[in-house]
């Protein structure tokens, strides 16, 4: 406990997470956000509080831009986030990191191909790679799905991550859904579709996770970071919400090591238990700039 309370402290002071816990705490909070936040941990975390304290919390989706900005807007207690916020007006609130996820490429379960690399994932968003026989599959034309718009807690990521660039544009795209479930559910039905979406919600579904650059993106391979696509999964509070310092309590629990015990049984990593991937993820975007900088 000791352990990770003062670490905790540590990242208060960087402004990485939030402080406070309340003695009193409100009879119902809510949370808006991200399906692939719910479905990694939110539900699970917020039954588990609710036995604890007897202290109710109603959760509703609608992506990561929704919870942060229905948060600023004091329309929502907390919310949940699998991208940082913009540094806009809207999005001026406290993103506390709870978890590590990992965005996965997906296939439908016929297709033959099970790994892909960076440069081939880069290749198929931008138009370069075409059929499934330059990935090692049948000479099948390569459907792409994608999510609409430029700011959805996937579709940030992926543009941070395996581009570097936030307004890089996906020309090869076939399909635009807009959210992350249409799009998992066209590549159930789509033998010669791919996406990418978040671990925890592709878990969910009867698609192929691939491997990337030979790993796949288990527990143990995110927590190392040997798995590339790794990213924050995020818990958003308001300074100036009603209940602040209730929702602050919650993310508390969350940092415990009971809520660290639901979150690791749910397959994600709690945050406190890879703090070193920050600075891995770091060096691993300086060096893939440099990479795509020789191309």
């Amino acid at each position: 406990m000791k352990r990770w309370r003062l670490l905790l402290s540590v990242l208060m002071l960087s402004g990485l997470v939030g402080t406070g816990w309340s003695g009193e705490g409100a009879k119902r909070l809510t949370w808006v956000g991200c399906g692939i936040t719910k479905k990694a941990f939110m539900q699970e975390l917020a039954a588990a509080y609710q036995k604890k304290t007897g202290i109710e919390i109603d959760i509703a989706g609608g992506g990561a831009t929704k919870g942060i900005r229905d948060v600023k807007a004091l329309a929502a207690d907390m919310g949940g986030s699998c991208r940082y916020r913009l540094d806009t007006p809207e999005e001026s609130v406290e993103l506390n990191p709870v978890a590590w996820d990992a965005l996965v490429v997906i296939v439908n379960p016929a297709n033959p191909v099970s790994d892909i690399s960076m440069d081939q994932l880069r290749g198929i968003y931008l138009g370069e790679t075409n059929s499934w026989k330059s990935l090692g599959g049948p000479d099948q034309p390569i459907d792409l799905m994608i999510r609409k718009g430029k700011i959805s807690g996937v579709g940030r990521t992926l543009r941070q991550l395996v581009f570097h660039d936030f307004d890089i544009e996906f020309p090869a795209a076939d399909e635009v859904h807009k959210s992350t479930a249409p799009l998992e559910q066209a590549i159930e039905k789509n033998p010669w579709a791919v996406g990418v979406t978040g671990i925890s919600s592709a878990r969910k579904r009867k698609v192929k996770i691939l491997a990337l650059e030979g790993h796949t993106p288990t527990f143990d391979n995110i927590r190392s970071g040997d798995y590339l696509l790794y990213r924050p999964l995020y818990l958003v509070v308001n300074r100036s919400g009603p209940n602040y310092a209730d929702a602050l309590q919650f993310v508390d629990f969350a940092h415990s090591r009971e809520g660290r015990d639901v979150i690791r049984k749910n397959g994600v990593v709690p945050y406190l238990e890879a703090v070193s991937l920050i600075g891995k993820q770091r060096a691993q975007w300086r060096e893939s700039r440099k990479e795509l900088q020789t191309h």
